[in-house]
């Protein structure tokens, strides 16, 4: 049986280098058609393979999946296959591969082919995961050093706690929308620092995070904390994820409890789940704790992954222009960690749920992951191609992440996650 992330697979389908979905991919996602409906599927090249459909072939029919199927295939979301666990996603990753490969020619047949493969452009791709709860975390050494600089004390940036644990907050997850819907400028209180009070209205100072979530792949009871040796165990996969921020709002109502109206009036995520199997080739060590964590969360081995981010904002009616570009293995604390200690006190974990790692951004000043840092609040406007500059984000821009990891002559990509600021309802 072949490794589904060996360099050397090779597919029938013609599939660009350039591409984020080569056969060593395979990432999940669900798509709809008006004449077949909801569907899982997987990514290859510029194509979409209906799980459903091959299914109904019975390339599935030794896999041992169950009743679910093919009825499991039919959902507006990942949850009910994702709860199926770990050796279910791995058997269908795996005979995927297989039905793809240059020499099997099983689903290379004319009518399984037409019946089983649609292009990418000529499906309209849903939200992965229908999250039950959703965590924000603020797990990026820089970003964290970054904003204690510019409201805190520069010479004590960070947080006392900060190098002692993964400081996450609960996010809104009703407000999590899938790549290409729009968002629209929130409206919130807000005041200038030379205001005697408070105004209501749009917010001035919106702004993107640039993030990456996993998707939890296993429900856990109650009371019952999950050990850092197997925090990845109850991981599926990861997307793309911008956790839109009006910087004004969040300024003025921020307490101790974490963001609130900033920050719940949309977050984008990617429509691709790649999983945590195809990242296996891009692991990387993160890099070293000081001090050493406590006992609960110290892992052994690789739990960074090398993948590579960028962002870039295009003005209505104007080219785009790449603004920031960093790495996900710059993150100070792992999924892992993220994981364990979100559930240390025994918070039950929910499958399809999100975990956001918080703003990721680089050393230098071209790897700033949120417009809070490029522009530096404000005072060092960012040029964009058709000559604009931005403070912060202005209504009919679009923002733009991709991430992609790369080594061996493969790249593995999440593809994009975007989103177009529509003016707020006054």
């Amino acid at each position: 049986m072949a490794n589904p992330n060996d360099p050397t697979l090779r597919s029938w389908i013609d599939i660009p280098p350039t591409s984020d979905f080569p056969i060593q991919n395979l990432p999940f996602g669900v798509f709809e058609t008006p004449e077949r409906g909801t569907r899982l599927g997987v990514a290859i090249g510029e194509y979409v393979l209906d799980l459903y459909a091959v299914c109904q072939y019975g390339f599935f029919e030794d896999l041992d999946l169950g009743p679910a199927q093919p009825k499991v295939f039919r959902r507006r979301s990942l949850n009910a296959f994702i709860a199926m666990g770990r050796p279910t996603w791995r058997a269908v990753r795996q005979r995927v591969s297989e039905l793809l490969r240059h020499d099997n020619p099983a689903l290379r047949e004319e009518e399984a082919m037409r019946a089983c493969l649609l292009r990418q452009s000529e499906v309209e791709m849903l939200r992965p995961v229908k999250p039950n709860n959703y965590t924000d975390f603020y797990s990026s050494i820089e970003h964290a050093t970054n904003v204690g600089t510019m409201f805190r004390d520069p010479n004590n940036a960070l947080l006392p706690n900060w190098r002692h644990i993964p400081i996450g907050y609960h996010g809104r997850a009703s407000s999590i929308v899938v790549s290409g819907t729009p968002i629209r400028r929130p409206n919130g209180q807000r005041k200038a620092p030379d205001a005697e009070a408070p105004t209501f209205g749009p917010s001035q100072q919106l702004d993107f995070e640039l993030e990456v979530a996993f998707v939890s792949g296993r429900s856990t009871e109650l009371g019952s904390p999950v050990p850092i040796q197997y925090a990845e165990e109850h991981i599926f996969g990861l997307v793309l994820f911008n956790d839109w921020s009006a910087r004004d709002i969040q300024a003025w109502e921020y307490v101790p409890l974490g963001p609130f109206l900033g920050k719940s009036f949309g977050s984008s995520i990617s429509p691709w789940v790649v999983t945590l199997d195809a990242l296996e080739p891009f692991r990387t060590a993160g890099p070293v704790q000081e001090p050493e964590p406590l006992l609960y969360l110290r892992q052994l081995d690789a739990h960074n992954f090398d993948i590579n981010l960028e962002v870039a904002i295009q003005p209505e009616n104007a080219p785009q222009t790449v603004v920031s570009q960093t790495n996900f293995r710059h993150m100070y604390w792992s999924m892992a960690q993220q994981l364990t200690h979100q559930t240390s006190n025994g918070c039950n974990l929910q499958v399809g749920d999100l975990y956001a790692s918080g703003t990721i951004s680089g050393s230098t000043p071209d790897s700033l992951g949120s417009m809070l840092e490029l522009a530096w609040k404000g005072t060092r406007p960012v040029p964009l191609a058709d000559g604009s500059e931005r403070k912060f984000l202005l209504d009919g821009d679009t923002v733009t992440m991709r991430g992609f990891a790369e080594k061996d002559g493969v790249r593995v990509g999440f593809g994009e996650v975007s989103g177009r600021i529509l003016p707020a309802i006054i």
